[in-house]
C-alpha cells in the first residue's frame, strides 16, 4: 500500500487515479507559501508563491491522503514526480487519520537548500506577490483561493492560508 499525503494543490486537484482519499494530518511540519513558482502559478520573470511544508517541532499540519492503485503506482509517482519537480523532493512521513490510525507514505517537500525556496516575507509582500501572478497552470490567486476553499472542506482553520485570503480579501477592496 502506498499513501501520499497532499497539503498544496494535490487536495484539490490530485490528477491521478486513486482507490481512496481521506482528512489526514502530518506532525511536526507547518505549511508555508514559501516557494516560488515559475512553472505553474507565475513565470520566470514574475513567479507566484505556493505551499511547501517546513520542519517545525510540536506542530502540524491537515491535509488529505491519497491511496494510490498498486497497478499504477509507478505511473502515478511518475508523474507527480514530475508535477512537482521545480524543488520537491519525496519524504517520508507517518500519516494519521483523523480516526487517531497512522500509515507510513511520503510527501512532496521543497526545502530551503532548493532554487526556488523564496523564505517568508511580509503579508503585504506575499498578498502583491499572489494577487498578480499568473502561469501555465492559472493564477495564483487561483491557487490560494482553491486551497482555502478545499481547507474549509476539510474542516481545517490554516492560519497562513486563511490569514492570506483575508489579506487578499482586503487588498482588493481598497
Amino acid at each position: 500500500m502506498t499513501w501520499i499525503f497532499g497539503y498544496g494543490s494535490l487536495i484539490w486537484r490530485p490528477a491521478f487515479p486513486y482507490d481512496t482519499s481521506r482528512k489526514a494530518v502530518i506532525h511536526g511540519w507547518r505549511r508555508r507559501f514559501w516557494q516560488a513558482s515559475p512553472d505553474h502559478r507565475g513565470v520566470p520573470d514574475a513567479p507566484g508563491r505556493v505551499v511547501t511544508l517546513v520542519e517545525e517541532a510540536g506542530v502540524h499540519c491537515w491535509g488529505r491522503a491519497f491511496l494510490l492503485p498498486e497497478a499504477d503506482r509507478d505511473r502515478i509517482i511518475s508523474d507527480l514526480d514530475h508535477r512537482e519537480k521545480n524543488g520537491y523532493v519525496q519524504v517520508a512521513v507517518d500519516i494519521e487519520f483523523d480516526d487517531a490510525h497512522t500509515e507510513c507514505g511520503f510527501t512532496y517537500v521543497a526545502g530551503p537548500t532548493n532554487p526556488s525556496f523564496i523564505g517568508a516575507a511580509p503579508i503585504d509582500e506575499i498578498v502583491a506577490q499572489i494577487a498578480t501572478a499568473t502561469g501555465p497552470s492559472g493564477s495564483n490567486v487561483e491557487y490560494l483561493l482553491r486551497l482555502a476553499k478545499a481547507l474549509d472542506e476539510l474542516e481545517v482553520y490554516d492560519e497562513e492560508v486563511h490569514g492570506l485570503r483575508q489579506a487578499l480579501k482586503h487588498a482588493v477592496a481598497e
